[in-house]
């Protein structure tokens, strides 16, 4: 069954988040001194959370990937993911995470039924990790990635926000992780996400970051595959692996927009910065399987053409990533 919005364009993707919960505390996806944490009352149970994601796969959606928060710091998130993984219809189960737990965890969620990882990774340096996210061990998200490995994910995407200033002068080295392994690594632009009125001087554009790797690489534009994300994506000549740049303040990838999402206490939204929402916590109580399909869709039917950053960002809407699911 095909789902599409308004403008044509076909919804197969949902971006599920699980928990606010994160062992991490990164500047761009919370503030400083964090944020409340979500009462364990108001977050969905994992029952609740498989009755939204089987609704889903029921209208139409194919891929889901399971986020956060941190996904893997919520109990049980093992044998949830296995039982999801046997939803009827669902074609790809996929899940980001920071990677710290990942060196005992790998190998579990392989098992169960987990496809590829998305592991965020800002810098490759100890103490600019640090500083981005506020005390984490980079040691331990480097063990997180060979045990990824070992434990035979063949889809190991890193995800970099790259900030001016900060960590951009580590692009070329990040995209020399795929010049041997088959990793993807993906460049995004930072966005402003928290109050932040020098954002714009923060973010480095899609193109000046292809820039910065043409000094250094020849590189060649490669196709997309089927249900892959909004990156663009090119090969180092000869590379095992592949870059992607991520561009949604410079140049918005709305016109290929595939996805969905809803939060970890049951708010559906069909953007991330949109500010209409859908509560789909009265149908799951309701038990109303049919009631939850049409709330979905009529996210689907609410779908802007184009999101709105800037407007956001002019407005001082605050939006923490660990709350809306990164």
């Amino acid at each position: 069954m095909a789902l599409y919005d308004p403008f044509g364009r076909s919804i197969n993707y949902l971006r599920l988040s699980v928990t606010d919960r994160c062992n991490l505390r990164c500047i761009y996806c919370m503030p400083a001194a964090g944020v409340h944490a979500i009462k364990h009352a108001d977050v969905l149970s994992f029952e609740e959370l498989l009755t939204v994601s089987r609704a889903a796969v029921a209208i139409g959606v194919e891929k889901i990937r399971v986020t956060g928060g941190e996904p893997l710091v919520r109990k049980g998130i093992i044998p949830f993911l296995a039982e999801l993984a046997t939803t009827p219809g669902l074609k790809r189960l996929v899940l980001t995470t920071n990677g710290i737990l990942l060196p005992e965890m790998a190998a579990e969620l392989r098992c169960a039924g987990v496809e590829s990882l998305n592991i965020s990774l800002d810098s490759l340096q100890p103490d600019t990790f640090d500083s981005i996210t506020r005390g984490g061990n980079i040691l331990k998200v480097f063990e997180g990635i060979k045990a990824a490995e070992e434990a035979g994910f063949k889809r190991i995407k890193i995800n970099m926000v790259v900030i001016r200033g900060v960590n951009d002068h580590e692009v070329a080295d990040f995209a020399a992780l795929t010049l041997k392994r088959p990793y993807h690594v993906r460049f995004i632009e930072y966005m402003p996400t928290l109050r932040d009125d020098s954002w714009k001087a923060r973010t480095i554009s899609g193109s000046e970051i292809l820039g910065k790797l043409a000094l250094r690489y020849s590189l060649q534009a490669e196709s997309k595959a089927a249900m892959d994300g909004p990156a663009s994506y090119y090969r180092i000549a000869g590379a095992a692996g592949r870059v992607g740049v991520i561009t949604p303040v410079s140049c918005h990838f709305c016109n290929e927009c595939n996805r969905i999402r809803v939060t970890s206490t049951g708010i559906a939204k069909s953007c991330l910065f949109a500010t209409e929402t859908h509560d789909l916590k009265p149908y799951i109580h309701a038990g109303d399987d049919q009631a939850l399909r049409d709330a979905l869709r009529y996210v689907v039917t609410t779908k802007p053409e184009h999101h709105a950053i800037e407007e956001r960002a002019q407005r001082n809407m605050t939006m923490p990533m660990s709350q809306v699911g990164g």
